[in-house]
């Protein structure tokens, strides 16, 4: 016992004269912080993201739910079961698989509320879509990664934080309803905020990247298979989305509002998750993916948006017939004026 005297302070592990020190106090309170900064900026970004939600027209399509519906079995269905074969086909690490299906699981982000308003889709699905994925995370995530990950949790090669997962999860889909009120109360200050949230959001990207890389210098040595299934995962997103909508009989505006859903993550969401359930061992295998899948998700949905901008210049007649044949008789750059979910601005 006299021996555990002459242990530092920051000692952890004492044992007679063997002593096991942190392995970087430095790191550990930059990790504090950064898990700090992180929630505070995300729930900035929900809170902005509930502030772009008409409740209004909101409910409209809880009561016409055909479109949630489709959009809640290619965001909980086919996005989380597309990351665990994707996962199993190539091989990778149990932990890494973990966060595959987590980015599965994971709602839209503004981002495809943006780029659904230049492809001339159904920005009030498009909102409703996020707002209920979102929403409806809290308990779809837990479900998803426990049927998904459990042949890995049987074994005993990984244990799922569900109680980090589940506490983080409600500490940011709160500031989307508080959103949703500003913008029933203050609509035109629920504008700035949306301005204000979409910057945040490229701001939390780069710190995530930036700060993340520090902490966590090991993940940078990439496996190969990761950058396959980040490509992958996306553009599997984007198509299966695309083609169960209009299975559905979906309209080809409300297609590409569906495709876009599907395949466009809140990646930011998914970094946070991660960052506050996992250690720093775990995190050194998996931190990387989210960026990865963030990076090529932006880059094929902007490769969306040229084949379709593309299209409609050379023979799309304007994009009508890209419509249903008779539905609407208004061309879709109207939808600034029938949906203004997402107008920057009043005219």
């Amino acid at each position: 016992m006299t021996n555990a005297t002459n242990c530092s302070a920051i000692a952890t592990v004492c044992d007679g004269e063997s002593c096991v020190l942190r392995e970087s106090d430095p790191n550990y309170i930059l990790s504090v912080v950064l898990s700090t900064v992180l929630t505070i900026l995300l729930a900035l970004v929900m809170f902005s993201m509930g502030c772009n939600v008409d409740f209004k027209k909101f409910l409209g399509h809880l009561m016409r739910p055909w479109g949630i519906f489709v959009g809640f079995l290619c965001q909980f269905g086919i996005m989380p079961l597309t990351g665990f074969i994707l996962s199993i086909a190539f091989d990778i690490l149990p932990i890494q698989a973990v966060v595959v299906i987590i980015i599965g699981c994971c709602p839209g982000g503004t981002s495809s509320n943006i780029l659904a308003y230049w492809v001339d889709g159904d920005m009030d699905l498009s909102v409703s879509m996020t707002t209920c994925s979102t929403l409806l995370a809290l308990g779809m995530m837990p479900l998803c990664l426990f049927i998904y990950t459990k042949m890995w949790a049987d074994a005993g090669t990984i244990v799922i934080p569900y109680d980090s997962i589940g506490i983080s999860l409600i500490a940011l889909v709160v500031p989307v309803s508080v959103g949703m009120f500003v913008n029933q109360k203050w609509p035109q200050k629920a504008k700035i905020i949306l301005k204000i949230g979409s910057i945040t959001g490229i701001i939390l990207i780069v710190l995530i990247a930036v700060v993340g890389g520090i902490l966590y210098q090991g993940s940078w040595v990439i496996n190969p298979k990761l950058w396959i299934i980040g490509t992958i995962f996306p553009i599997a997103g984007y198509s299966l989305g695309f083609i169960l909508a209009r299975i559905a009989g979906m309209p080809w505006y409300r297609c590409r509002t569906v495709a876009l859903e599907t395949g466009m993550q809140n990646s930011q969401l998914c970094s946070t998750i991660v960052q506050l359930s996992f250690t720093p061992e775990q995190l050194t295998h998996m931190f990387t993916f989210p960026l990865i899948y963030s990076v090529f998700q932006i880059v094929f949905g902007a490769l969306f948006l040229g084949f379709y901008l593309l299209y409609k210049k050379y023979w799309g007649k304007n994009g009508q017939d890209l419509l249903e044949s008779g539905q609407r008789t208004v061309s879709e750059p109207s939808l600034s004026k029938t949906n203004e979910g997402f107008q920057p601005e009043t005219k």
